[in-house]
This record gives structure tokens, C-alpha cells and sequence, in this order.
């Protein structure tokens, strides 16, 4: 306790265990020592009348472990690693809340380490350090036995460099493990680390949703932020001030993860956001994305044809690029030859050469285009059309006999003709190349394990402009919440779609100049479904809630 041995002499001298004069004598002969393990060894304070003492100024309950007997199920929840690290038992649990017995009553920033580590609800009793130490021995056993207890996930990472480490990291090493593996069995799509005024904010992005998460002690935000930093290899702990850019390679078992790592500064230290790229989505057949069957023959009819663009349209964080890939697994065969331009490659495809592109050395889209048009593929996929002359290649590229797959940021389908036009592409250049266009929303998919049924509002129907007629065999459910998704009642997100086909009439339309109103009535009148229309359909066969399809179809205005 030499971190705060004053403050605890003054509690012991309140409390009329010891008197200045004994604490003077002490000091002189601890010299540099501790002043409390001399007085304990001279026999005028006691071990157990310290922590009784301390325990008590902070409310803590004290026990005698020799009383003690913890069930195994107890014992699995901490490893003997991290009860010797943290000089901690568990003793017991109540009510869900795991009781833990520590011998520093005073040190509750290690507590909250162990709180984090441990990943649940803890209530801390204390006892001495000599019956911590024989607890630990007698309950856990040899070496071998005690690190088998609490090891049911193990996880290695990639990309450290050992060489940056030292004893002293282990905890944070720990605590960043934990999160990782955390992160991943919450199913998260990316990790929120924020430093806020008062506390380290840690949240997971599940499902859409962010979540808060237990949090480490704000004092650790350091340590964390620059462990990431070094597991990335590519970022520098020195720098501070700037915002860096890094990847991680995580290994959980067999399987693999990538992580996408941003840090930016900001007035309480760095944040950093982690985007966990699961390669199991690249494994996703057209149905797995949330396709009913009459809209996933179409779409296999698109990207079977010989030549043209297909677009896949949508705002940022809506799944395009997940389609992408999708499609291009679909259309993986040996007698197609696909090459991809993205920025950056976020998946490795077998089978597929992918062109990352570089500006800082003149490898941007168009630079590549040009390139690989030269390499006589079947199929172009362009991560996104961002300028004209980016979509003038693809054009011309579609134009030539290619198939052309890419993503634009408009918020329905109909409007990606118009986004073209305003890049600077001729309306009868749009009308010849684009072949359809797909707008998409993610909304959360309902649990199929606890979903139950519901009934639907006048508000919904109202909103979703559902006849009750359509209602009469809907099969509508709503969330419960179980093991499986974790008392959310949600596991998932899919698609609703936005399917745009043009015809000879469209392509009339385009060169004359028709606006995105006109298009979308013609697009109506061909039987095109509306992203809310999609929904609604979803929500009547039970797959999601109204209210998500309401939140995300705000803006549809059919």
C-alpha cells in the first residue's frame, strides 16, 4: 500500500491502533522501507486489524476465507493468472453478482481493472494478503489446474510486435484481448473507444445500434490506445496530435478477423474507431442478404449479362459494398476473369485480382481502370464512382463489352441516372451503359429463436399504408429476447431493395432530360417495389418490426 501508506497511517491513528509516537519509531527503522510492514513486524499492528480497519472506511465487508468453500462454477469465473495478478478470489455469487475477496481495500482502480476484465458485475469483500495468498493455493491448486479454470476462450492475436512489450503491460494486454473477443462474440461491426471528462467510454456498434460497453479505468485510456497502436504496426505511439490509420489481424481460433483502425484527437485524448471486417460475409449467397425470391432472380438475371453498369445505391453504412462482394461470389466461375478497384481492398477474394488504389503514388481509380481494361477482364467491380472521370471509363468500359459493377451515394434508385448526369456524363451515354440500379437500406432481422407474435398499430398501419386486407395472413411478429441474441430480441441485419430496371421508355427519358420524379413513376408503373414496400412485405412475413422499417424508410416518399 506504499501508494497511499500516509493517508493509511492517518486512518490507523483515528482509529486508535497505532499512535504517532509508534509510527515515528517505525519510520526510523523502516528507513526507505514501508513504515506499515515494519509496525506489522514489530507486532503492534496486525494484518487483520489493518484491513478490518480500511475495509470498513470504505464499506467494504470483511470475511475470513477460512470459512470459505467456492463451488467450481465460482471458481471458473476468474483464471489463477488473473487472481494472482489482481491478489483476488471469488468467493461466491449472488443474485448474478460474483463476489470477489481482494486484499487492498484502498486500491480500487485495480478493482475496476478486474471489474473490466472479468466482464460482469462485481461486489468486492476484503480479506488479509496472507489468506488471499493461501486461497488462491488452496482453491485453484497446481499450476496446471489453475489455468485450465476461466480459459474456455482462447485467443491469439496477429500483427504485435513482442519486441514493445513488457511485464508490466500484461494487464492492458489482457484488457485488450478481452475487448477484442467481446467485440466478437457481441456479433459488432466496429468498437467505439472515447475519452471522455470523467471516464473511458468503450461502446460496440451491434446490429446499427451503439451499446455501451463496461468501461476501463479512465487512467488505462493511454495504455490501451497505444497497445492498438502497436498491434497495428503501423502507427505511431509517439504522435498524438494527428489522426493515423492502421489495420490489426486478430486470430480467434481457427478464424480470422481483420480490424480497420482510425484515431483522431480530441480535447480528452485520442479516440480511436476499430471496424471488425468478418471474412464469413464474403461467404454470403444473394439470398443470406435479405433478397425475396421474385427480386433475387431478377438480380442474378443483371449480373449475368454480358455488358453494362449495375449500381448499388445507398447512403454510407447501408451494406453496399457487402452486395458487391456477394455478387461477385456469385459470379466467381473459372471462365470469368474479375478484377476489382477498391479503396481500400477491405476483403481478399480467392479467385478475384483486386487493385487497391493508391493516390500518394498515382495509383487512383481512373489510373487503375485504364490499367486493368488492358488486362481483358469479363468483370469490373469499382469500389465507388466518386468523379466523372472515373464514370466515364466505366461507361466506356461497359460500353466495350465489360460488365461493370460500382456504388454511388443517392438515396433511392431512380436517382442514380440523375447523380450521373451531374457528375458530367451525356444523358445518352447513362441511357446506353446502365442496366439497372439498386437501392438498399439495412434494418434489423428479428431473432428466430424467441420472436413472437404481435399485432400491428393504427399508427403502423397508417404509416406503412398497409390494407388491412393485406394483414388478414400476415404472419407479424415482434422482439422477445433470449440467449441467443442476448436479451435483444434482434440478430442481424438485412436488406430491403430498391430494384430500378431500365427499359427502352427509360432510356427515351434519360436522353431527354426526365427528372428523378418522372423516372420513379415510370419505375412504378414497371412494377418496381419501393424500399418501404420491401419492408413491408418483410415486416407481414415476420422477419422484422414495422418500427424499423418506419426508422429507416423515413425519407421513401411512396
Amino acid at each position: 500500500m506504499a501508494h497511499n501508506e500516509e493517508y493509511v497511517v492517518e486512518i490507523l491513528q483515528d482509529a486508535d491502533l497505532i499512535n504517532p509516537a509508534q509510527v515515528a519509531e517505525a519510520r526510523s527503522k523502516a528507513g526507505a522501507g514501508s513504515v506499515l510492514d515494519e509496525l506489522i513486524r514489530e507486532g503492534i499492528l496486525s494484518q487483520e486489524d489493518m484491513i478490518r480497519t480500511l475495509a470498513a472506511q470504505n464499506g467494504m465487508e470483511f470475511m475470513d476465507l477460512a470459512t470459505v468453500a467456492p463451488s467450481p462454477d465460482v471458481m471458473e469465473t476468474m483464471s489463477l493468472e488473473d487472481a494472482r495478478r489482481y491478489r483476488a478470489v471469488p468467493i461466491a455469487l449472488r443474485d448474478g453478482t460474483l463476489v470477489v475477496a481482494i486484499s487492498d481495500p484502498m486500491d480500487m482502480e485495480a478493482a475496476d481493472s478486474l471489474s473490466f476484465v472479468l466482464n460482469r458485475d462485481v461486489e468486492y469483500v476484503c480479506s488479509t494478503p496472507d489468506a488471499i495468498s493461501k486461497a488462491i493455493t488452496e482453491f485453484y491448486g497446481s499450476d496446471e489446474e489453475g489455468n485450465a479454470a476461466g480459459g474456455s476462450d482462447e485467443m491469439t492475436l496477429e500483427g504485435m510486435n513482442e519486441g514493445e512489450t513488457t511485464e508490466g503491460d500484461a494487464p492492458v494486454i489482457k484488457m485488450v484481448s478481452i475487448l477484442l473477443l467481446e467485440a466478437y462474440n457481441n456479433r459488432a461491426s466496429d468498437i467505439h473507444l472515447e475519452p471522455l471528462n470523467e471516464k473511458f467510454r468503450v461502446r460496440f456498434r451491434i446490429d446499427g445500434v451503439l451499446q455501451e460497453m463496461p468501461s476501463p479505468p479512465k487512467k488505462l485510456h493511454s495504455a490501451i490506445i497505444s497497445r492498438l497502436k502497436i498491434m497495428s504496426g503501423s502507427m505511431s505511439i509517439a504522435e498524438k496530435r494527428l489522426p493515423q490509420d492502421g489495420r490489426i489481424q486478430v486470430k480467434l481460433g481457427d478464424k480470422s478477423l481483420d480490424l480497420r483502425v482510425s484515431s483522431i484527437p480530441t480535447v480528452h485524448g485520442e479516440s480511436m474507431v476499430m471496424r471488425i471486417l468478418d471474412k464469413t460475409s464474403l461467404l454470403l449467397g444473394l439470398p443470406d442478404l435479405g433478397f425475396l425470391s421474385d427480386d433475387q432472380l431478377k438480380f442474378e438475371t443483371l449480373i449475368n449479362l454480358p455488358d453494362g453498369i449495375i449500381l448499388v445505391t445507398g447512403p454510407t453504412g447501408s451494406g453496399k459494398t457487402t452486395t458487391l462482394y456477394a455478387s461477385l461470389h456469385y459470379m466467381n466461375k473459372p471462365d470469368r476473369k474479375i478484377i476489382t478497384v477498391e479503396d481500400p481492398v477491405e476483403y481478399q477474394l480467392s479467385g478475384i485480382n483486386q487493385v487497391p488504389v493508391n493516390a500518394d503514388i498515382g495509383m487512383t481509380f481512373p489510373a487503375a481502370l485504364r490499367s486493368i481494361l488492358r488486362q481483358a477482364p469479363n468483370i469490373i467491380m469499382i469500389g465507388e464512382i466518386r468523379d466523372m472521370e472515373t464514370a466515364s471509363i466505366a461507361i466506356n468500359a461497359s460500353l466495350t463489352g465489360h460488365l461493370v459493377l460500382s456504388t454511388l451515394h443517392t438515396n433511392d434508385a431512380p436517382g442514380a441516372m440523375a447523380r450521373l448526369v451531374d457528375i458530367g456524363i451525356k444523358p445518352f451515354l447513362v441511357s446506353s451503359s446502365v442496366r439497372a440500379a439498386l437501392a438498399q437500406r439495412l434494418v434489423r432481422f428479428l431473432c428466430p429463436k424467441c420472436k413472437k407474435p404481435a399485432e400491428l398499430s393504427e399508427y403502423e398501419y397508417t404509416t406503412l399504408r398497409i390494407d388491412p386486407n393485406q394483414a388478414l395472413d400476415a404472419n407479424v411478429m415482434q422482439p422477445n429476447g433470449c440467449e441467443v441474441c442476448r436479451g435483444k430480441g434482434f440478430k442481424g441485419r438485412k436488406g430491403i431493395f430498391e430494384l430500378f430496371q431500365i427499359d427502352d421508355e427509360v432510356r427515351h427519358m434519360i436522353i431527354n432530360g426526365a427528372t428523378t420524379i418522372q423516372l420513379r413513376a415510370r419505375a412504378r408503373e414497371l412494377g418496381m417495389r419501393t424500399l418501404r414496400e420491401d419492408g413491408v412485405r418483410k415486416v407481414l412475413s415476420g422477419m422484422t418490426t414495422a418500427g424499423e422499417v418506419i426508422t429507416t424508410t423515413m425519407t421513401d416518399a411512396d
